[in-house]
Parts: C-alpha cells; sequence; structure tokens
C-alpha cells in the first residue's frame, strides 16, 4: 500500500472510530499549491482530528524521537502512555515498546517529517522546503509544551521555528508560502478553517518570524474562543 493510500486509510478509520465530527469553513482552503497548515494540538486529539477531516493530503511534522526505533519507546512512555494512558511503570514501557513497533513504521511509511533539535533542525527545514517545492502542503503543531496551558484554550504558546520556512521557501522559488490556521475544538468536535496568513518578504526576516507565529497564535486563539462563545450562546456572534 502507498503511502497516500495509507494516509488516506487511517483518516478514514480515525474518523469513524475516534474523531467524528465536523469540518468548518472549508471554502477558506486553496484550490491548489503547497501550504503550511498550523494546528492547536488539543493534546492527542489534534492530529487525529486534522487529519480525519482535512480532504488535503498533509505531510505533519512529528518530533524526531517518534520515527527513531532507539527513542521513540521512551518518548511515547513520557508524552502518551503514561500520562494520558494512565499505564503505570513498569508495564508502561512495554507497551509503549509495542506501540513503537507499529508506530515508527507508520509514521515513516505516511512520510512524516522529523523535527530534530540543534544543528539537525536544518534537515528538518532542507525536507521540508523540499515537499513545498513538490506541492505538498505541510501540517504543523507549533505549540511549545514546556510552557503552560491556557486555561480557556487549553492551548500553549507557539515556538516561531517553524516560520522560517516562508523566508526559506521564499529564498528558494521566489513564491509566497501561506500559513492557513487550523482550530480544533474537540468539545464541538470541529475543525475550523480560517483565512491564510501570507509570507512577506519585504520585512525584516526576525522580525517578519515573530510576526508570522504571533499572528497565527492569535487567531486559532481568538477563534477557538468565539467557537466557544457561540457554543454556550447558541446564536452566531456578530462578525
Amino acid at each position: 500500500m502507498s503511502g497516500d493510500m495509507l494516509y488516506r486509510v487511517l483518516a478514514g478509520l480515525l474518523n469513524v472510530f475516534v474523531w467524528g465530527g465536523e469540518l468548518v469553513d472549508g471554502q477558506n482552503l486553496p484550490a491548489e499549491g503547497p501550504a503550511v497548515y498550523v494546528a492547536n494540538h488539543a493534546l492527542a486529539l489534534g492530529p487525529i482530528a486534522v487529519a480525519s477531516s482535512m480532504p488535503i493530503r498533509l505531510y505533519p511534522w512529528v518530533i524526531g524521537d517518534m520515527v527513531d526505533w532507539n527513542k521513540a519507546a521512551a518518548y511515547l512512555n513520557k508524552d502518551f502512555v503514561e500520562p494520558q494512558l494512565h499505564i503505570p511503570p513498569p508495564i508502561s514501557m512495554k507497551v509503549s515498546r509495542l506501540i513503537s513497533q507499529a508506530s515508527v513504521r507508520l509514521l515513516k511509511k505516511i512520510e512524516c517529517i522529523p523535527v530534530w533539535q540543534g544543528e539537525d533542525l536544518m534537515e528538518t527545514y532542507r525536507i521540508s522546503v523540499d515537499f513545498l517545492k513538490r506541492g505538498r502542503s505541510l501540517l504543523i503543531f507549533p505549540e511549545d509544551p514546556a510552557q503552560p496551558l491556557d486555561d480557556q484554550c487549553r492551548m500553549s504558546p507557539f515556538k516561531k521555528g517553524f516560520s522560517r520556512l516562508g523566508e526559506m521557501y521564499f529564498e528558494s522559488t521566489q513564491k509566497i508560502l501561506r500559513f492557513y490556521p487550523l482550530v480544533v475544538h474537540p468539545r464541538l468536535r470541529e475543525v475550523k478553517v480560517c483565512k491564510p496568513i501570507s509570507f512577506n518578504p519585504n520585512n525584516n526576516p526576525a522580525n517578519e518570524r515573530v510576526r508570522i507565529k504571533s499572528v497565527l497564535e492569535s487567531i486559532i486563539r481568538n477563534a477557538y474562543l468565539e467557537m466557544t462563545l457561540q457554543s454556550y450562546a447558541g446564536i452566531p456572534l456578530p462578525h
């Protein structure tokens, strides 16, 4: 089975058995061309919700340890098995090893992009720009796990490293990269597509990275809160 077909099959299964939600404002999606889709993580549900809801084949950024045979089990144990499945040690590590045997193969097969640390991060950027130049769209969850969650929208502040893709893509192609905010709302079972923002090549590169990160974070946070208020009020809010 090809990576594309496997991605579609998995997205369909996750939609039926886990997510079962709706895509909101899908008219904001582009007709064609590469883009970067940026979403809130919503704990473990964000990647599942986006893959299940979006009609576009996406190539997610994933933590490098998740596709490393030697590190995947430890990462899963710390990030998922113990805190979210609530399985205690030492059983948790055995479960993590079992899950990693399938997850590493799966993530590699659907061509997830590993996000490395330090100098190796340049390889992440290289792969990402290559994918974009081939017309592929990326999916990124840029929340910083070291930062506290906001009580209202259950979202941590964003890291800004992903925003470098705008300038790197422009340097390589002289084309403008668009960043699409996606809002995952677990309680409403909705993924909302917001209007994109575009890289500005006339801005100072360092300032532009901060702008892209800050604007996307603000759009997603505010849209999440608006969706929540709409659901409580039961009526649309004025725009």
